[in-house]
């Protein structure tokens, strides 16, 4: 089977059902997803996205904590083709429970998979995680 892709829009759709017909297709693509029937693909890139839109205080102001409630089951289905999948949920525990940026906690979930404690930084929050050492240039 083929991978396809799965655009940021579509993930908002399908969370925010603001548009209940086009919710009911992506609930209906997730469905399919689920029973393996098609394999998705996505970036992280793309998820972070979804994170600021639904965080954006212009759009959906949603907290971190309800981001995290309805994105997380979405990335747990079984139709996901992703190497980083436990890397993601990692950035959005760090991102819910230090209030850190969610690039950021991406940043910080990846140095945590790959047994990194030191990073270059100017941004503070780092310090909030104890096990990363932040350093200024």
């Amino acid at each position: 089977m083929r991978p396809e892709f799965v655009d940021a829009n579509i993930f908002i759709r399908f969370i925010t059902k603001d548009d209940p017909v086009k919710a009911e297709k992506c609930f209906r693509l997730f469905q399919e997803a689920e029973r393996k029937k098609v394999l998705l693909v996505t970036t992280k890139s793309i998820l972070a996205e979804v994170v600021h839109i639904l965080s954006s205080k212009a759009l959906y102001a949603l907290p971190p904590k309800k981001i995290k409630e309805l994105l997380e089951p979405v990335i747990m289905l079984r139709g996901w083709q992703m190497k980083w999948k436990k890397e993601f949920l990692l950035a959005l525990e760090i991102y819910v429970g230090k209030n850190i940026d969610f690039e950021d906690a991406l940043a910080a979930a990846a140095m945590q998979v790959q047994n990194i404690e030191t990073i270059y930084s100017y941004d503070r929050h780092f310090d909030r995680l104890s096990w990363v050492k932040r350093i200024e240039p």
